[in-house]
């Protein structure tokens, strides 16, 4: 069965930083192109990003602008995504996603809440 936990959320002040992790299980972690995607209640799901299977490509969405970055460490089935200069905007669930995009498996979300 596959697992797809993440941790690391939290409140940040404007300008802040966050590094969340995502704990894969019950697959082939190393097959697979791995993502991250948010939601904020209301609203839809937005992509954030996804690192390829070759973990060493790796696509964000535009809203980004160079402030986080996804990374993996495939001997332990673990996926990153250091979020720099956050934003209210950036307020949302984080969920890890298994697949490139919106993926076919997600986890359950760690909250992230930019706020002074």
């Amino acid at each position: 069965e596959v697992h797809l936990v993440e941790s690391g959320g939290g409140l940040v002040q404007p300008g802040g930083s966050l590094r969340l992790s995502c704990a894969a299980s019950g697959f082939t972690f190393s097959s697979y192109d791995m993502g991250w995607v948010r939601q904020v209640p209301g609203k839809g799901v937005e992509w954030v990003g996804s690192i390829m299977k070759d973990r060493g490509t790796t696509y964000y969405a535009d809203f980004v602008k160079g402030r986080f970055t996804i990374s993996t460490d495939n001997g332990k089935n673990m996926m990153y995504l250091q979020l720099n200069n956050l934003k209210t905007e950036d307020t949302a669930m984080y969920i890890c996603a298994r697949g490139f995009g919106q993926g076919d498996e997600t986890g359950k979300g760690t909250q992230v809440t930019v706020s002074s």
